[in-house]
């Protein structure tokens, strides 16, 4: 840099330098922003993939696409922790998700792993109430991020469209609700069996 620098000669003005030897080559300007344009961080394609936004129009895709943050996160990164503040929701694109449970001695347990398209943190739409549980990546990971601004900027763009969403939501709601009352069923049928097959001595 010293060497360079010596090339420069002549008193600086607001307009241009002097130089006596041979000018350095030009810098790209932006090649970053360039390389977005190339290759956008989410697609409509990839838009159409997701439960979440089941039936909406391409029009109303690319306007997600242009509006939304994409969030790319490194392995082992928490993205929330049980009992955080909850302003936002989250779509897996691409990697894999860990949801962590905490138990009431304190011991985390990971009661879930999620993929591309599927979804988390939708119940701090619904509710806004704090985290239920903890998430973090188990690997490279990039995440479409939609808070709770975002949903009312939604509505006020296309309430049709945020109709749409909000239905969405409700059934992946519904549906992990069916699924948990399945396991605790069976759990709970496990447990009465086996306590009533336990011998009298044995309970003492």
């Amino acid at each position: 840099m010293r060497a360079s620098a010596a090339l420069y000669t002549g008193v600086v003005s607001r307009d241009d330098w002097t130089m006596s030897s041979v000018k350095p080559p030009p810098r790209d300007p932006q090649p970053t922003q360039r390389a977005a344009r190339s290759e956008p961080p989410v697609t409509n394609s990839q838009l159409r993939e997701v439960g979440l936004f089941g039936a909406l129009s391409d029009e109303f895709l690319e306007h997600l696409v242009s509006t939304l943050e994409v969030r790319r996160l490194l392995p082992g990164e928490t993205i929330f922790k049980e009992g955080d503040p909850a302003r936002e929701m989250y779509v897996v694109l691409d990697g894999e998700i860990e949801v962590l449970k905490k138990s009431r001695r304190g011991r985390e347990t990971r009661v879930a792993i999620l993929g591309p398209n599927d979804c988390f943190g939708e119940m701090s739409i619904i509710d806004m109430q704090p985290r239920s549980a903890t998430v973090r990546t188990l690997g490279p990971a990039k995440l479409l991020k939609i808070s709770t601004e975002e949903m009312d900027a939604l509505y006020r763009h296309d309430l049709k469209s945020y109709t749409l969403i909000v239905l969405n939501i409700a059934r992946d709601l519904s549906r992990r609700l069916r699924v948990t009352d399945g396991l605790l069923a069976d759990f709970t049928a496990t447990v009465i069996e086996e306590y009533v097959t336990t011998p009298a001595s044995t309970k003492r």
